[in-house]
């Protein structure tokens, strides 16, 4: 039994303590998938990570990503809060990492204190059923004829998107979970743009199944804004660099940077604070 490094960082946030939580562990050689999962639940954050070396000789570091439910390929924040644990204490100052995780490789690169990942490839786009869309609709308390788009958006963790008329009635959603009817899982990325020269161009709000099946709402999620990215460009909703909201429904005030570029390439990007250090004790050694 042993004690190993753990960092919490705020990812995303406008300001500290404004954005996503999540926890690090540094030394997670020889934790079995059990043992992640337990701490995973036990801290009760959306996501913990566990770095590791790499396999890869292209990628820098390996991390595995939990949720509460189990292990997902490839998620937003904790892609940047790993990335810059482990620059942190690699002491390295590149500009430009490659994390690999169950996903591959995904390139993340530094400006400041802001960190930025390129959104993976879609491993789902496309229409989405009628009935599957009936039961969104149903959960998010609206009609059918509210959502003015939706499509499938999933990158890893499983992502519906639906929009909505505005960022009014994004904020305005208040889910009743109990209506899923049989679907064991949902994740839905809601999403609503803000009018002109404003702050921020979109408000997003995210709903995932834990790992009891109930539903929770993210503070700030970098896979869906990855996704619905994406989704807006291909659909020519934008053109350009643009900052999206998110957490402000549950008090948060999580800033998404999201900057496409002319090789294709979608970066995600936005801050990360440091906000404790630690050791988790009486763990498994090898």
């Amino acid at each position: 039994m042993g004690d190993r490094r753990f960092r919490l960082v705020d990812v995303f946030g406008l300001e500290h303590l404004t954005g996503n939580p999540l926890a690090v562990v540094v030394d997670s050689e020889g934790l079995t998938t059990e043992e992640m999962l337990d701490v995973t639940r036990w801290l009760g954050f959306s996501e913990t990570t566990f770095l590791a070396p790499p396999v890869s000789q292209e990628a820098d570091y390996a991390v595995r990503i939990f949720t509460l439910a189990g292990e997902l390929p490839f998620a937003g924040h904790p892609t940047l809060g790993s990335c810059h644990v482990w620059q942190t204490l690699a002491d390295e100052s590149r500009d430009e990492i490659v994390q690999q995780c169950g996903l591959g490789l995904v390139r993340v690169r530094r400006d400041g204190d802001r960190y930025a990942f390129a959104a993976p490839p879609l491993i789902r786009s496309g229409p989405v059923d009628d009935d599957f869309l009936q039961t969104v609709a149903t959960v998010l308390g609206i009609r059918d004829g509210d959502i003015i788009d939706s499509r499938w958006v999933d990158n890893g963790p499983g992502w519906v998107g639906v929009m909505l008329a505005d960022a009014d009635a994004v904020l305005a959603l208040r889910p009743d979970f109990s209506l899923r009817g049989d679907e064991e899982q949902l994740d839905i990325g809601v999403v609503g743009m803000y009018p002109e020269g404003g702050e921020t161009s979109y408000e997003v709000r995210a709903f995932f199944s834990d790992q009891h099946g109930a539903m929770v709402e993210d503070p700030v999620t970098g896979s869906l804004n990855a996704s619905v990215a994406q989704w807006m460009l291909d659909s020519g909703r934008v053109e350009r660099s643009y900052v999206a909201s998110q957490g402000t429904a549950i008090g948060r005030s999580g800033r998404v940077h999201v900057t496409p570029e002319d090789d294709g390439v979608v970066w995600i990007g936005g801050r990360v604070f440091d906000v404790v250090r630690g050791e988790l004790t009486g763990m498994s050694q090898t």
